[in-house]
């Protein structure tokens, strides 16, 4: 009996620590024109490579701007980031907006896709994710 008990214990704890391996990495925006359309095929990329990774991708400052309503590639403005973002929500992937950056740029809540969430500040949610709940940073 002792030996079941053991067994299942020691189940029960491999599980729980393959649940916990689970990747978690944090995506950090801060210049849309430079970084959008790699990283959001970086972004399909990964989950194609590894489709069970949670992942934040958080916008700041200049990067806030590929999550709004209606926005395309400068270069090439056939690449339309709607659609993108919604493939990539519904695998999984958390956009987030920096709430400083709408008001030192005074935008608006309603301007962003809505498969954007928002987050008082993008700089410190980085940390908490790092550091707190420990993903790994990608800067694309």
């Amino acid at each position: 009996m002792q030996a079941r008990s053991f067994i299942a214990g020691a189940l029960l704890t491999l599980s729980m620590g393959a649940a916990m391996a689970q990747d978690k990495v944090v995506y950090h925006f801060d210049n849309s024109d430079t970084q959008a359309t790699a990283g959001l095929r970086t972004l399909r990329n990964y989950l194609d490579t590894a489709p069970n990774t949670q992942i934040v991708a958080v916008a700041l400052g200049d990067g806030v701007h590929f999550l709004m309503e209606g926005a395309k590639d400068k270069k090439n403005a056939n690449i339309d980031y709607g659609p993108l973002i919604s493939d990539l929500v519904a695998r999984g992937v958390k956009f987030e907006v920096c709430e400083l950056t709408l008001r030192a740029m005074n935008l608006k809540k309603d301007q962003f896709v809505m498969d954007a969430a928002f987050t008082p500040s993008g700089v410190v949610r980085i940390g908490q994710l790092q550091f707190r709940e420990q993903y790994g940073y990608i800067k694309p």
